[in-house]
This record gives structure tokens, sequence and C-alpha cells, in this order.
């Protein structure tokens, strides 16, 4: 068998600059030469795979940063999650944050950009709920999900539909939902799981087909 990774090609670093558990780490969609880490320790950091040590560190947020995740549409843009009720968006070519906006009353767990609009963000929390935001006016989501009965551990925009939009949840299911139903918008929940699922990714190249992960080993 051929080996997937070829040291010599690209060699493994073992990056350890965060003092708590890490619990994002994110490579820019737009360009290959970078990718951001969220940490417990509150920190958020700056990676080349050309480098062995972090080219930024961020330290904004007041608690546990949960999720980090780049722009697909802009090569310097990347938000971040955090158990202090935020969400910040970030330019790696600055100091501080550029926006920061309470996206939940409780730990927000998990976000993500829409495939399709540059200013649609989706965050999710323990707080049962996902919310819809445009970031030219964070005054107030544009929409709120709701169904989940416990924490929403993670979520995924579609990359074939603008509108879809996929969630897990403690409450060991996974839902899909399409915007353009409105506050009906629940078009699918999976109930197969028996623990925690707390992982899912959409088939870039099959659409339609989600994988999901949980703590029942499967």
């Amino acid at each position: 068998m051929k080996q997937i990774c070829d040291e010599q090609q690209f060699p493994i670093l073992n990056l350890h600059e965060h003092t708590r558990e890490v619990f994002s780490v994110n490579w820019n969609l737009v360009r290959k030469d970078s990718f951001v880490s969220g940490s417990w320790d509150h920190t958020i950091k700056l990676w080349s795979p050309e480098s062995n040590k972090s080219l930024a560190t961020w330290k904004e947020h007041q608690n546990c940063v949960y999720q980090t995740a780049w722009s697909p549409h802009l090569a310097e843009m990347f938000a971040s999650a955090s158990g202090d009720m935020t969400v910040k968006l970030w330019d790696i070519r600055g100091p501080r944050s550029m926006k920061t906006f309470q996206a939940h009353g409780n730990e927000v767990l998990a976000l993500d950009w829409n495939k399709y609009d540059p200013n649609c963000l989706v965050t999710a929390g323990v707080d049962h709920s996902i919310k819809v935001w445009d970031l030219r006016n964070t005054a107030q989501e544009v929409m709120t999900l709701r169904g989940h009965e416990y924490a929403i551990r993670r979520l995924k925009c579609s990359p074939h539909v603008k509108s879809v939009i996929g969630t897990v949840s403690y409450d060991m299911t996974m839902r899909v939902w399409d915007t353009t139903r409105g506050y009906n918008s629940l078009v699918h929940m999976h109930e197969m799981h028996t623990e925690f699922v707390v992982g899912l990714d959409f088939n870039m190249f099959v659409p339609g087909q989600v994988a999901t992960c949980a703590w029942d080993e499967t």
C-alpha cells in the first residue's frame, strides 16, 4: 500500500503551544498555507505547515474556544465560537478581532459559514437552538431554528444547497433543516445513534450523503 503521508514531502510537526485541550483545528479553505486552532486555554493560534511555531496568538475570548472556522470566501477571515456565549470574526492581518457579538444565551459550541453567501454564518450551542446570522447586522439573528432537546455539538452548511443545514446533538439525533421552509424547517431526523452525536459532514461529491459519528463508537 502506498504511504498516504510522505514524511519527506510533508514533515510531521508536533505543535505544542496550547496549555489546555485543543477542541478545533481548521485549514484555510481558500489557500493552503495556514490553519487555525482553538483551545480550552481561551486562545486561538494561527499556524503554517512550514513552521513548528505559531504565527499569531489571539486571546480575547473569556472561556473555552470550542470551534474555529475559516470563511470559504475570504482567505484572511475566520470565525470562532466560545463558551463565553460570543462569536468573534477575525482577520489574520490584524491584532484584534474585527467583530464580536453575543450569539446565544449559553455556550456556543458550533458554527459554520454558508458556502454561497459570504455574509451568512450559522451558530448553535447549549441552548438547543440554531441561529442564522447576517454579518452585516448582528443585533438580532435572521432566524432561530428549534427542535433539538439537548445541546447541539456540531453543525454544517450544505456544500450543495444554500438553504440546507445539518446538525448533531447530545439528544442522540442528526437533523437536517431547510431555511426556505421558515420555522417549519426540519426536513429529516436520524435517530439510530445510541449516545451523544458529536460530528457530521456532508459529502462534497455526493449530494444528500452525510456521515455522522457518536460516543456509541459508530
